[in-house]
């Protein structure tokens, strides 16, 4: 199996004062199905420094070269700006991804980061909270939606792979990398659609 890096979402718990890293235990079901095997990401080694380094990033170096991914996935969960440590953590995982030319799938958040870290803003959508809707293009069909913010353009380096039905970029490709983004949840089905599954494995794949 290959394994796919996953990155976290980051959740807060005052009352315990602990900050954890969290994940969907579908998404790791999810993968499993579409043939792979996984390894979260930690968010707090971007800046975690051992003795006689000193990149902020050398830490998660480390760690990316201990593991060996052969692809990324940027997970959903949190808005991009809740938490530095995880933007720095997806930014970075966005460098070495395109510097092993490594395939990447960005879903929800993740989508969004990829088209962050290409120049693209972001604005505030209504009606895509926990709905289904039919989205139109490459990709077609029903699919869920739990996102409030939305591309405001197609990044100049991908292109469109689907809308909904109001108008919102829900899907991307880049031209040159094997890098796709899609704002729905395919973890979040009670079963997985077929469709995803074969999407992710044609390209994690490559």
């Amino acid at each position: 199996m290959k394994l796919v890096a996953v990155s976290q979402r980051i959740d807060a718990h005052p009352d315990r004062k602990e900050i954890r890293d969290a994940l969907d235990q579908r998404l790791i079901s999810f993968l499993l199905v579409a043939g792979f095997t996984s390894a979260p990401v930690p968010n707090n080694l971007y800046k975690q420094q051992a003795p006689g380094r000193t990149k902020n990033h050398e830490a998660l170096d480390d760690w990316l070269a201990a593991i060996s991914p052969e692809a990324i996935l940027l997970s959903g969960g949190n808005n991009i700006g809740q938490y530095v440590s995880r933007d720095l953590t997806e930014y970075w995982l966005l460098d070495f991804a395109k510097a092993k030319s490594l395939p990447v799938l960005g879903i929800c958040r993740g989508m969004q980061m990829m088209a962050h870290c290409a120049g693209v803003a972001l604005h505030p959508v209504q009606g895509h909270v926990n709905v289904g809707h039919i989205v139109t293009g490459e990709i077609t069909g029903p699919t869920n939606s739990y996102h409030d913010f939305s591309l405001a353009t197609c990044p100049s380096d991908y292109e469109l792979l689907a809308k909904s039905p109001d108008g919102e970029i829900e899907a991307i490709r880049h031209k040159s990398l094997p890098w796709e983004g899609w704002m729905w949840h395919p973890e979040r089905e009670k079963s997985f659609n077929s469709r995803d599954t074969q999407r992710i494995k044609a390209l994690f794949n490559r």
